[in-house]
């Protein structure tokens, strides 16, 4: 019997591939950062600028790619295999490598033990995720993943970086506060492997209905976000990490009241799915 050919929708990996070239671009501005660090502290701040933003960016796209497969029913083996590429470079090399040269370099024997820690946890994640997700082929997605995703991880790691940088805006280095990443690094690889479940949003789509009030509530804290956003989406990202600790604590109408505001259609009776 011949083998079938993985099909491969447009949409849905042009997205995966934005999100590939975000990391692949970050991960440059972050070497070109480090070969400046010594010579010109300044260029070398801004190139870290930019390598957050496109880790960021990275996560917009990453978003993006799953939401427009779901809705056009593009799924595929392919775009599962391709996403979680582009995420290990993404949201595992690129952050790990970002802190590494940060913070880091001050500790050389062990620098890279904290990192590779990470960047190893987040490829192990993504590889039991395809694993499940493949002995699963075919039935409904779940609406929440155990263990904290490693985009948010790489999200959350990247927006506390930008913050340091604004707190030491005009200064070449970070201070004290820079000291925060590395436990922060050790303290995601353990959370992503954890059994705290977290809101998955894949019932989030452009389908998704709102009341006038809640959508215009959800419009000011964008446009909050926008204005500050040197802190916002730190705020937003360590959010999202408590809630999954605080999770079990919460009553079932909890529970549904807040993940039906965020479009998960039964937030107190899923099984286990990992990301």
């Amino acid at each position: 019997m011949n083998e079938q050919p993985s099909k491969i929708y447009l949409l849905p990996n042009l997205m995966t591939a934005g999100n590939l070239f975000c990391g692949f671009t970050a991960t440059l501005k972050i070497l070109e950062g480090a070969l400046l660090q010594a010579s010109n502290p300044d260029a070398a701040g801004d190139l870290f600028h930019a390598a957050i933003w496109f880790v960021l960016g990275a996560f917009v796209f990453d978003f993006l790619d799953g939401r427009l497969a779901r809705l056009g029913g593009h799924e595929s083996p392919f775009g599962r295999e391709f996403d979680s590429l582009a995420d290990i470079v993404s949201f595992g090399l690129a952050p790990a490598l970002m802190v590494y040269r940060v913070v880091l370099q001050e500790f050389p024997r062990a620098c890279w033990i904290i990192a590779f820690i990470y960047l190893a946890c987040g490829a192990l994640r993504l590889a039991r995720f395809n694993s499940v997700d493949a002995r699963n082929e075919g039935a409904n997605h779940q609406n929440t993943f155990t263990g904290f995703p490693i985009p948010a991880a790489a999200g959350l790691i990247a927006s506390i970086t930008l913050f340091l940088l604004w707190l030491a805006e005009g200064e070449h280095h970070l201070g004290n506060w820079r000291f925060v990443l590395p436990p922060l690094l050790l303290f995601l690889s353990f959370m992503m492997f954890s059994q705290f479940e977290y809101p998955s949003f894949k019932a989030l789509n452009w389908k998704t209905k709102k009341s006038i009030p809640r959508f215009l509530i959800i419009i000011l804290v964008l446009i909050f976000t926008v204005l500050n956003y040197e802190w916002m989406p730190a705020v937003l990202f360590l959010a999202y990490l408590l809630y999954g600790v605080l999770r079990p604590w919460l009553s079932r109408e909890w529970l549904r009241e807040i993940e039906e505001e965020i479009g998960e259609e039964h937030p107190a009776e899923t099984a286990e799915q990992t990301r």
